[in-house]
């Protein structure tokens, strides 16, 4: 590898690092609105009202971030989209496939029958359908996928590589802070097995747009089931 290549490796490592962090303590983003409005009582409805703030902001973040990268594939998107769909459509399918397997086999040893993060997900869609829409179906796969695909490919060359600690990464973060059990740890294969699809996905098509579109589906359509 030649001293360019080094550079830029480098150099996207570095942005991955940045945007890897950014979404990471994008949660203190909420301080800004309870330190603008004086809130001083947080409930269900206000925490929501938070969470949305910060995915919002750290959605454009990311967004300008990338901003050149992602105009060039929104492209090449719109030119191929049939194909990119169809690549897209079959991972999507092995994902779901391998995520609803495993949660059968890991609910046998679980009294709850839901992961820890799901449980808060399902709390919030009771509390605020609408705003959970736009959050889980809209911000969340912008910002993952720039993040655990987009930012991750850029230095990650080798396919399995690229795609293996996407995946991991991406099941890590969706347990973290919510584990109350043993159990709970072995939800990270599910997340995991769909965060690596979406990323072999995204290596096929070369198009971060591809997975996004259906993070974008496969959110919607759980939510809204939740919601009906």
């Amino acid at each position: 590898m030649n001293q360019e290549k080094k550079r830029q490796k480098i150099k996207a490592f570095l942005k991955a690092l940045i945007c890897f962090l950014l979404f990471w303590f994008s949660g203190y983003l909420q301080v800004i609105p309870v330190w603008l409005f004086h809130i001083t009582k947080i409930t269900e409805t206000t925490q929501i009202f938070l969470s949305l703030f910060s995915n919002f902001i750290i959605a454009i973040v990311l967004i300008l971030l990338y901003l050149k990268d992602l105009k060039k594939e929104w492209k090449i998107f719109k030119a191929n989209h049939s194909d990119c769909i169809d690549v897209g459509l079959k991972y999507w399918m092995i994902g779901l496939f391998i995520m609803m397997g495993t949660n059968i086999i890991i609910n046998l040893f679980s009294k709850s029958h839901l992961s820890g993060n799901e449980k808060v997900v399902q709390e919030m869609i009771t509390v605020l359908p609408w705003a959970m829409l736009i959050n889980a179906g809209i911000l969340a796969p912008i910002a993952e996928e720039i993040t655990f695909r987009k930012a991750f490919r850029n230095f990650l060359s080798n396919k399995w590589v690229f795609a293996l600690t996407s995946g991991l990464i991406f099941g890590g973060l969706h347990i973290v802070g919510n584990i109350s059990s043993f159990v709970d740890f072995f939800y990270i294969i599910p997340y995991g097995a769909l965060g690596t699809c979406f990323a072999l996905a995204y290596d096929e098509t070369d198009n971060v747009f591809t997975s996004m579109f259906f993070h974008f589906f496969h959110n919607t359509v759980l939510t809204i089931l939740s919601i009906l």
